[in-house]
């Protein structure tokens, strides 16, 4: 729920210009719900990402007002923001390793490679039920 709270008042609500290409990812609580762990991705280099945790370090406040508006318990969580580098790492490796392996290429392999998946399995082989069928019939008789 504070995820959800929290992505859409940044979204639509918050008009900070340092605060711009944020996800929030999710949101960690502690058991006790006095604080909560946001964890954001900023897409861009490292100095957009120190404006972004300032904005919303400065919009904290609001951001709790919101929560509380949503969630009714005893104590509204305090929340701290949290980079999570973890799909701007995956979008790296993605392209390291698009570089490192040899790109597809149509070869009749391709046609080996799918036999080897379904092996033994042939669209047009009527005959087995057929056979089948026959004997089948036969034992009828």
């Amino acid at each position: 729920m504070i995820r959800e709270v929290v992505s859409s008042a940044i979204l639509f609500e918050l008009r900070d210009p340092r605060i711009k290409n944020v996800t929030v990812l999710g949101a960690d609580v502690s058991p006790d719900l006095r604080h909560a762990s946001v964890r954001i991705s900023v897409m861009g280099d490292e100095k957009t990402a120190a404006l972004t945790m300032h904005g919303l370090t400065s919009a904290k406040g609001f951001l709790q007002s919101k929560v509380a508006e949503y969630i009714k318990s005893r104590y509204t969580p305090e929340l701290r923001f949290i980079i999570d580098d973890g799909i701007k790492k995956s979008v790296e490796t993605a392209a390291l390793l698009r570089e490192l392996l040899p790109a597809e290429s149509d070869d009749p392999d391709s046609d080996e490679e799918t036999e080897m998946v379904h092996p033994g399995f042939d669209l047009n082989d009527d005959d087995d039920s057929e056979d089948a069928m026959d004997s089948a019939d036969a034992d009828q008789k």
